[in-house]
């Protein structure tokens, strides 16, 4: 393999030869070092394969021997060369294209992430922009040892990493505590505190009849069936103290914590019209095709939007690996343009678009933690209108915060009586 890959940079020929004293030929190649192989006798001529450095040498030696040399095949680099001589623009693209891959081959384009589940390759790779390292940097600049006790120092929950480089990737291997508990920044830890420590109360956000009550700090101020209103004061985080005759003689603020739960009911509208526009779209379209480097944007030619007009943009961005993508977009935009038709729905199509959509409120209640008790909502379809219309009772938790109203005592100090002599 090496050695055909030497004869192909070298060069190389096949050669026929014919005369008298064929053999007196051959030898005075092999007595002078020149090297052929692949030797066979055609008809009363004989056919081989020469290195183009010997079959330079071989004229004096024809002469010598009456022999005459035909050249059938030209084969290598040197011919290759030769006939595109005249092409400088195809060696200057070959030489350049050398010259990208050598230089490609010195930076690190992709850093790839094995074993991470909890940690999402886009939070790994922010971390490691803060430490310098991120693709398209210098492979020598690359410290993998480094990185790898930087990224065990940062997370707790990764017990083991390895960091590694393949070519221009760095591949970084991960493999993190499935035991771990879920993190808690020190900051929101922080928030969560202050929050707790201020005085409050709890208050109803709405009107409704206590179903439910849990208390766990602060002091209730209403029972299970008591109907209250909104604005109602449910939980105090204001709490009396008192002396041994049950006089207040001051007060001691918490934050206020329960969890009240209420009947309530809340009334349901929904109304639309008989009549819709459906957009239709003509068989009018222009494309465009464009290129942006950047900021920079090159197109085809600019197409003019009007208002019964909408645009469809696809554009595809270069990449160079898994995560490391060039500021390069090409692709084509296309320009339809549309009208409108009014449109009647059928009586079918207005219960079926109500019915969807009071289907999607409740499901919105429901994933709020919202319990629908029950549910009295009809649909009346009039000639330009279709309603749906009613009343759902709820079951749901109905307290919110308050800031406690701090409440000074004045206290009352005895007169002192002044005594005068007589």
């Amino acid at each position: 393999m090496i050695q055909s890959l030497f004869r192909y940079l070298k060069g190389y020929v096949k050669i026929r030869i014919t005369g008298y004293s064929p053999e007196r030929f051959l030898n005075m190649c092999c007595f002078h070092g020149i090297r052929i192989w692949e030797l066979k006798s055609v008809g009363n001529a004989y056919e081989m394969y020469i290195s183009l450095a010997g079959f330079r040498k071989l004229r004096p030696f024809a002469r010598k021997t009456h022999m005459r040399i035909y050249v059938t095949q030209r084969n290598g680099f040197p011919f290759f060369v030769q006939s595109y001589r005249h092409r400088g623009a195809l060696f200057a693209g070959i030489l350049l294209s050398i010259l990208l891959i050598w230089g490609y081959s010195l930076f690190i384009w992709d850093i790839h992430f094995e074993g991470n589940d909890k940690w999402t390759d886009e939070a790994l790779t922010e971390f490691l922009k803060t430490k310098e390292v991120s693709p398209g940097m210098r492979k020598k600049k690359v410290d993998c040892p480094g990185i790898v006790k930087a990224i065990r120092k940062e997370y707790n929950d990764i017990v083991w990493v390895s960091a590694s480089l393949d070519g221009s990737r760095l591949k970084i291997q991960i493999k993190e505590n499935e035991d771990a508990l879920p993190i808690i920044s020190s900051t929101q830890t922080d928030k969560s505190n202050k929050t707790d420590s201020l005085p409050a109360d709890l208050v109803a956000s709405t009107d409704g009849i206590i179903t439910n009550l849990i208390t766990r700090t602060g002091i209730p101020q209403v029972h299970i069936g008591d109907s209250v209103t909104k604005g109602t004061l449910l939980v105090s985080g204001r709490i009396d103290i008192l002396d041994d005759s049950g006089e207040i003689t001051g007060y001691q603020y918490t934050h206020a914590d329960a969890d009240i739960f209420a009947d309530t009911q809340i009334s349901y509208l929904d109304i639309i019209s008989c009549y819709h526009n459906k957009k239709v779209y003509t068989k009018e379209t222009k494309k465009s095709g464009f290129i942006q480097i950047g900021s920079v944007r090159l197109e085809t030619w600019k197409p003019k939007m009007s208002a019964t007009s909408e645009k469809l943009c696809i554009a595809h961005q270069l990449k160079l690996g898994e995560n490391f993508s060039l500021p390069v977009f090409y692709g084509h935009e296309t320009i339809k343009k549309y009208g409108f038709k009014k449109i009647k729905y059928t009586k079918k199509e207005m219960q079926t678009i109500l019915s969807s959509r009071f289907r999607y409120f409740c499901k919105d209640l429901e994933e709020k933690g919202i319990q629908i008790n029950e549910k009295n909502v009809k649909i009346y379809i009039s000639a330009e209108k279709a309603t749906a219309s009613g009343t759902l009772y709820l079951n749901q938790q109905i307290e919110e915060e308050t800031e406690t109203e701090r409440i000074t005592l004045e206290r009352n100090e005895p007169d002192e009586s002044v005594g005068t002599d007589h």
